[in-house]
């Protein structure tokens, strides 16, 4: 299952840089993944400093 970015993101790009597929891009006012791109590795979750990233 794919990850998701919630409201709580501050459009830093840490998540952006950190995911190995590139499954991450600025969207409306904040980052979104791409779900038929993502691994589901986690990568990005861990390196987003405000928890804004969980599982769809």
């Amino acid at each position: 299952m794919a990850r998701k970015i919630n409201d709580g993101c501050v459009a830093c790009g840490a998540c952006e840089g950190a995911c190995p597929v590139g499954a991450i891009s600025m969207g409306d006012g904040k980052f979104e993944v791409d779900a038929s791109v993502c691994i589901d590795c986690g990568a990005c979750e861990g390196a987003c400093p405000t928890g804004s990233i969980e599982e769809a």
